[in-house]
Parts: structure tokens; sequence; C-alpha cells
């Protein structure tokens, strides 16, 4: 079965997280991605662990390069391959520092004279302009851009995402830009630059908070496991550890209530609508915390959920593998021997495929050498 994106040949020059994991899913749409990197020693990610997978490989680099070719290039000195791999694919992601493909001979203007309909993918930490000199790395995009103050308890230094979560937004941004791209260059036959940056799609990816200051000029402060704007809509403590509970309206109050066996807090003014509620917000909270420690988490999984209030116990990553699994999800597949992450989209005519490993370093540069007649 061919993927969604068959033919569609990606010169991935990128390296770490946001762009490998950009050309990953491209992959595994059907996408063919030729991984250039470094003779030696690669993409970085080979070697940040431990954990290790198979083999002594670094699990980092083995989540985000699937289904990927590689060859080794010194691109200072190999640009007569890397050139031609350049004007025969459909789509190139970079991101090196703004500037860094042009010194190299393989900035957009001069490729797009040698490839009209080439889709130029360049990802940067803080845009090409003023930002272009600052290092492009995920912490650093959490700290200045914001999600660090909105992350945490109130009275903290503020806290970074457990996962370098401005990368992955920013590696999805790249795809859908070069998926759009590449729609156009159909109707077209006309490629175009694409540019995202890590410090712009965080600020997309805040959403209510950055809309909150866009429109009403509020900026919004951490609070903790609590929501700014909804309550009930935070961890709780059940008789033997935490669960969360997101009852998003009325309705899901009067049930949350009613599964409790305290009616009386539904029937309470003070708890009547979202806005009340977000303003009794501490002594809510008090009252349901004594009705939990009646029962377990799980209990108050079971029961809660059957009563439709959206619930659920904080599990570790073991425990959200098996929960996913067992809803049916099929979250983790092998890859002749590699566990990895399963692609979380589904197409019912052109899923995604998982049709090769993360590649050793330069293992196919006899592959791209032929495709290229070199």
């Amino acid at each position: 079965m061919s993927g969604a994106l068959s033919g569609v040949l990606i010169a991935d020059f990128s390296r770490v997280l946001a762009g490998p994991y950009a050309t990953m899913l491209l992959a595994d749409m059907g996408a063919e991605v030729v991984k250039v990197e470094r003779p030696g020693t690669g993409d970085d990610t080979r070697h940040w662990g431990p954990p290790y997978g198979p083999e002594g490989q670094a699990t980092y680099f083995l989540g985000v390069n699937r289904n990927k070719r590689s060859i080794a290039l010194d691109l200072r000195a190999d640009t007569e391959v890397a050139t031609a791999l350049a004007a025969r694919a459909d789509v190139l992601v970079e991101n090196f520092k703004p500037g860094t493909m042009d010194r190299l001979g393989l900035g957009y203007e001069r490729l797009r004279e040698l490839n009209p309909g080439l889709v130029y993918c360049s990802i940067t930490g803080f845009g090409t302009g003023e930002g272009a000199g600052l290092p492009g790395y995920d912490l650093i995009a959490q700290a200045v851009g914001g999600l660090m103050s909105v992350t945490g308890e109130p009275e903290g230094p503020g806290t970074k995402a457990g996962v370098a979560l401005v990368d992955v937004i920013t590696g999805l941004h790249a795809a859908l830009g070069i998926l759009a791209a590449l729609r156009h260059r159909d109707e077209s036959g006309a490629g175009q630059r694409v540019e995202v940056s890590l410090l712009s799609s965080l600020l997309s990816a805040l959403t209510n908070h950055a809309s909150a200051y866009a429109a009403a000029g509020v900026v919004p402060r951490a609070m903790g496991n609590r929501h700014p704007s909804i309550v009930p809509y935070e961890v709780f403590q059940a008789a033997d550890r935490p669960i969360v509970i997101a009852a998003g309206n009325d309705r899901q109050f009067q049930s949350l209530c009613a599964a409790l066996e305290r009616p009386d807090l539904a029937g309470d003014a003070r708890y009547a609508t979202n806005a009340a509620r977000v303003a009794a917000r501490d002594t809510l909270v008090a009252e349901l915390n004594k009705a939990l420690a009646a029962r377990t988490a799980d209990e108050w999984f079971e029961r809660l959920s059957e009563a439709g209030v959206p619930c659920g116990p904080i599990n570790d990553l073991a425990a959200a593998f098996s929960l996913a699994a067992d809803l049916g999800l099929a979250p983790a597949v092998d890859v002749d021997g590699v566990g990895q992450v399963a692609n979380p989209v589904r197409l019912s005519a052109t899923p995604p495929s998982y049709r090769r490993p993360p590649p050793a370093l330069g293992q196919d540069e006899a592959w791209v050498r032929e495709i290229l007649g070199r």
C-alpha cells in the first residue's frame, strides 16, 4: 500500500529534535527521507544517552529517526553531492543558524534556481531577523517565550515542561507548513520557502494564555495544576494517590457532585456557575478533597467515568502505554527489533507505515549516490 506522500523525496539537513521529528512524521506517511549527517559523529542525539536501546543506540535518536536513510557528508567538502541531492529533492529541511546554508552554497535563493519546485523549510530559534544570532535551544525558548512563567507553582521560579515541548510543537508546525507548500506546488508547479521558529510556534501553542494577553492585556501567571478559567479542573487527592478531575461545564459539575454523593454542593449558590466556582475555588476544592478521600484513585476513575465526569489518575509512562493499549490505540510498534512509538495519525486509505528502523550513520551512501548518479 502506497503512503500519502509516496514519491516525495526529502533532503533532511536537520538534527536534534524539531526538524527530525517533522521529517519522521512525513516519512511515516510514505516520503523518502535522506538524513544528511556529519561524518564520524552524526546527529548529536546519537550520543545523548542513557538510556540506550538495541546495540547501544541512544533512545533519543531512535525516537525521531525511523523510516529514514542516512548519508554522511562534510558539507564544506562534499558540496557537489549535497547540491545534487537538494536539486533532486521535493523538500529540503534545515535548522542551522541563519546564514549557515548560504555560506555552504545551499541557501534557498541558489537552490530555487536549480530546483524551482523545491519546498525549502528553515527551522530557527528566533527567526532570521534580529533574533538570528540567538541559540535555538528548547529550554531557552521555554524560558523567554513565557511557557515557564505559566508552568509550576505560583511562588516558584518557573518550571520547564517535562519534554522538549517547544521543539515538538515547532516540528509539527514545520510539517504542516511543508504539506501546505506541497499542495501549492501541486497546483502551481512552484516551490517556496517555509519558515518556522521556536518562539513563534510556542506563542501560537500557548493558545488561551497568549490570547488573554493579545486580546485583553492580561499576563497569566503560574497556577500549579489549576486552570485560570475553569473549576474544578485540577489535581485532587484520592485515598491513595492523586487524581485529575476536569469538569468543564455545569452539567459535568452536577454529575461530579452526584457521584461524590454531595448533592449539596451542586445546590449551593456559591458553586452554581463556572464563574462562581472560580471565585470560590479554595472552599470548593477543600470540600471535593474531603469527599474524594473516601475511595482510591482507580475506584474514582471508574465511578466518575461512568457518570460522564472527565477524570484520570496521574500515570507514569508505563501505565500510560498500558492504558492506550487497553483502549485499542496500539501505541507502540516494533520496527525490525526496535521499539517505537506509533504515529498517532490514522488514515483509512493511506495509513502510516514503518518500513525501516532508524539508520546507522552513513549506511545508505551507496543508495543515495546511485539515485543521484554519483
